[in-house]
């Protein structure tokens, strides 16, 4: 299990335990913490689960994949360190820290 630390788009800060093989997205959507739309439930076709990863973060993490890149690759506000949160497995113990893409602008 990890601590994951969602930083919102409002400036507040929640944590929430995620269980390992669960996704970052799964906690985000289980706990009803805003800005993680997953309107495709994690199946990696809709991009609303956008989030940034410092390099700490990152390291955790397997790389995109195709599909992924994909998707980033034509996302309005994708910076080189955007992640989709579905896809981000919890794989071991500690802190994840992500901020939550604003998906209203």
């Amino acid at each position: 299990m990890a601590n994951v630390i969602y930083h919102l788009p409002d400036g507040s800060i929640e944590t929430v335990d995620v269980p390992t093989g669960q996704s970052v997205m799964d906690g985000s959507v289980r706990n009803n913490l805003p800005g993680i739309v997953a309107e495709c439930g994690g199946s990696c076709s809709c991009a609303t689960c956008h989030v940034y990863l410092d390099d700490a973060a990152n390291a955790l993490f397997d790389p995109p994949s195709d599909e992924e890149a994909e998707l980033m690759e034509f996302l309005e506000g994708a910076q080189p360190n955007s992640r989709l949160s579905c896809q981000l497995i919890i794989a071991g113990h500690g802190d994840v820290h992500v901020q939550v893409a604003d998906s209203s602008s």
